[in-house]
């Protein structure tokens, strides 16, 4: 399972012109699951991402997760992150989980990190959405939960 996580002021998502998911500080977060997860990575890249620290403490530095800073986290389901780009200029997606499963783990992910603290807001999976943020930093950072199948 894959997080590309920003540290934003602000994100939101919307589908055919209506919002429906938008933080204020915290992690937007792009999220893929690959062909092998489970539940078990489901559960670790929420606890990471709950956990990771990329927020300044008051010298500066990234000490702090959200819980510290009181974020919130906008979750948003995308496998293209999941492609194969390793060669021609066409992507390819055997690596992405296929659809039912993707949803599943996507859907377990929201909720696990719900009970870890932050509130949490989604984007709609399988739909075309527009994601708008406000990346400060810029940070951005890509977790992966690889599956237990994988080499990584």
């Amino acid at each position: 399972m894959i997080g590309l996580l920003q540290r934003v002021s602000e994100a939101r998502v919307a589908v055919a012109g209506e919002v429906v998911g938008e933080i204020g500080t915290g992690l937007m977060v792009l999220v893929a699951v690959e062909r092998g997860d489970t539940p078990l990575q489901a559960r670790r890249l929420a606890q990471r991402l709950v956990a990771y620290r990329v927020f300044p403490d008051a010298a500066g530095r990234m000490n702090l997760d959200l819980r510290a800073v009181g974020g919130a986290l906008l979750l948003v389901p995308q496998f293209t992150l999941a492609a194969d780009t390793g060669r021609g200029n066409r992507p390819g997606f055997s690596g992405s989980a296929d659809p039912a499963t993707g949803r599943a783990l996507f859907d377990l992910l929201v909720r696990e990190a719900g009970t870890l603290g932050p509130r949490v807001a989604t984007g709609r999976f399988g739909a075309d959405m527009a994601v708008s943020l406000v990346n400060e930093g810029p940070v951005t950072f890509m977790l992966r939960v690889p599956p237990a199948t994988s080499p990584a």
